[in-house]
């Protein structure tokens, strides 16, 4: 098997999305505002000072940026945050992060934690950046969070899950944010059969998927051409889509059922209200997300 560019360097994507949260968390009050300052303190100086000059932020966010794909990744987020939180109240045994490149939610709900279990999986250069970072910023990790680095493609995960303690039918919340789309199909459907194995009963999963139809029509999706042409410059080239009616027949022999499926309307509907004088701009609609629960 080829060797893919994450293999010798960060993520050009999970670098983006942080830059992406940078921003959303210097955005006046409104849909756009985000609220993962630590996104902030890892990306660099310059910019940073960048991003706080308003119309540098529109230009590199608006303009630079694949159409609607700063509105998504600011959907997305809030979206998955809320997950997050809801498994820390309902007080599940441990939460996965598959691809978690920059994510902060560790630290940023860690008060929230009570006893739940983090584990974050990533390839190793990437994962590496980031906790260089930490280090960097003098931000602490809390004891309660696992840093695992695998290949998603070549690695046994179940075997590096068991290293690292994971608890095996523990309630467990699995997160996938930005990932599948860049695996191989085999690669998810082992990833998809090793949450059936160690999922517990009423266990959550939470992931976003790029739309099969982004493939076969890529002018027909709101910046859907841009977007691929932008992942495939970024040496991280999409392998993988679903068809949004073939969603709940997918989760079936995982033993997961459908909670909610959100495509850029609902999110729209969800996180970008129209305000007079604040016309929010459109969602790309390559994506949508995914909620689901074992059985």
């Amino acid at each position: 098997m080829p060797h893919k560019r994450i293999d010798q360097k960060t993520s050009r994507t999970a670098e983006w999305t942080c830059i992406s949260r940078a921003a959303s968390a210097l955005e006046a009050d409104g849909p756009y505002r985000g609220d993962d300052h630590l996104a902030l303190r890892l990306i660099p100086g310059l910019l940073k000072t960048g991003l706080q000059i308003p119309w540098v932020r529109r230009f590199f966010m608006r303009v630079m940026a694949p159409k609607g794909i700063y509105e998504y990744t600011i959907a997305r987020t809030k979206y998955m945050d809320g997950v997050y939180q809801e498994a820390l109240a309902k007080g599940f045994d441990q939460i996965l992060i598959f691809g978690a490149g920059f994510d902060t939610r560790a630290l940023r709900f860690e008060r929230e934690s009570g006893h739940t279990r983090i584990f974050e999986v990533d390839a190793a250069v990437t994962q590496a950046a980031k906790l260089g970072r930490y280090k960097e910023k003098g931000i602490e990790v809390p004891a309660r969070v696992c840093f695992i680095a695998m290949d998603f493609d070549r690695e046994s995960l179940v075997d590096k899950l068991e290293a690292a303690g994971f608890q095996k039918g523990g309630r467990t919340l699995f997160m996938m944010e930005g990932l599948l789309m860049y695996l191989d199909p085999a690669s998810v459907k082992k990833t998809f059969q090793t949450i059936c194995d160690c999922a517990g009963k009423g266990s959550e999963l939470v992931f976003d998927y790029v739309r099969a139809e982004v493939f076969r029509n890529p002018q027909g999706i709101y910046g859907g051409a841009e977007i691929l042409k932008s992942t495939s410059k970024a040496g991280e080239t999409w392998r993988f889509g679903m068809d949004e009616d073939q969603i709940a027949l997918f989760l079936e022999p995982y033993g997961l059922t459908l909670m909610d499926h959100k495509n850029a309307e609902d999110l729209k509907k969800q996180y970008f209200t129209e305000r007079p004088g604040k016309m929010p701009g459109p969602i790309n609609t390559a994506h949508n997300l995914v909620r689901a629960e074992k059985i």
